[in-house]
């Protein structure tokens, strides 16, 4: 299988341009009857504008967008490559259902603005290029790859800006397309980005907060403290003066993701322990609201993405 989205895409482009232009031509033929019908041919014009169709054209930027949303919803499960349409929205949730592209088991995915963990399906960026070797095939992953990343801002590499746009863009669009309403929610220790993590609200349990604490959070800090190790390291090898400037940025950066990431650790610790439930009929507002607050005292913990309004 060897599939490229730039086909696919161009593909749907002319179908929705067909169906726009079909659309519109209806639309001005029943214009003509019914002015003809009532002798008003001096007095209307026939023509429909295309702002008023409303079958909307393919836009490249916002359809890749679109399916980087659909991605997501393939790791968390709540779509699938198996059958059409939502297939996990609440209840108990069985992993044995998906087959083609297998969701993440702990609902839990980190997004670092580095790759920190090789192979490893937690990260949302290495979870998200199994997706589309899946999906279009390993032939044309690096071309594909390309053809997303080219409508994503910032340079580097296509993996550089997936990542990227993951890091500083995607819940934003996901806030905006979901009305401050989101489905993914997204943990967030901070400006210095020392964690984020998604994690799907219909998919919540009350040991969540534990396990990305213990799993997730102990792991990046390991990841960290090994990095900043090895550039010490390479900074004594090196006579570059300029590659060594390079690396005191990067570890005078990673202390500042590790500061964050410890006093984040501290709040998730005392929210974890009060293994808090939500309940989807309470709707998102109060729910990302209990998540943020201890429910014994009410003091606030904001260890969500800021964007959702308070009750």
């Amino acid at each position: 299988m060897a599939i490229l989205i730039k086909d696919k895409f161009e593909a749907w482009k002319k179908e929705s341009q067909d169906r726009f232009n079909q659309l519109k031509s209806n639309e001005e033929e029943l214009n003509k009857i019914f002015i003809k019908l009532y002798g008003l041919q001096d007095e209307l014009d026939y023509h429909v504008d295309d702002r008023e169709i409303s079958v909307s054209l393919a836009d490249r930027k916002r359809d890749i967008k679109s399916l980087i949303s659909y991605a997501v919803g393939c790791m968390f499960g709540r779509y699938s490559l198996d059958e059409e349409g939502l297939i996990f929205a609440g209840g108990d949730f069985d992993i044995s259902r998906y087959h083609k592209f297998k969701p993440d088991v702990d609902n839990i995915l980190l997004i670092t603005d580095d790759e920190y963990f090789q192979d490893d399906q937690s990260d949302i960026v290495i979870k998200f290029i199994e997706f589309i070797s899946t999906v279009y095939g390993k032939e044309t992953l690096e071309e594909n790859l390309d053809y997303i990343s080219d409508v994503l801002p910032g340079n580097g590499t296509s993996r550089a800006k997936i990542r990227k746009y993951f890091v500083s863009k995607f819940y934003t669009d996901h806030m905006t397309t979901y009305k401050k309403r989101p489905i993914y929610w997204q943990f967030d220790s901070g400006k210095a980005n020392g964690v984020k993590a998604l994690m799907y609200l219909h998919r919540y349990d009350e040991n969540l907060l534990g396990h990305l604490r213990i799993d997730y959070v102990t792991k990046l800090s390991q990841a960290y403290n090994s990095r900043i190790e090895l550039r010490e390291s390479q900074k004594l090898a090196t006579s570059n003066a300029g590659q060594s400037a390079q690396y005191d940025k990067e570890i005078s950066k990673i202390k500042k993701q590790l500061k964050e990431l410890y006093e984040f650790d501290e709040k998730l610790g005392h929210l974890a322990l009060k293994k808090i439930s939500l309940d989807l009929d309470d709707g998102v507002i109060v729910n990302y609201d209990k998540l943020q607050r201890d429910p014994d005292s009410g003091e606030r913990f904001l260890i969500l993405t800021k964007g959702v309004k308070e009750p």
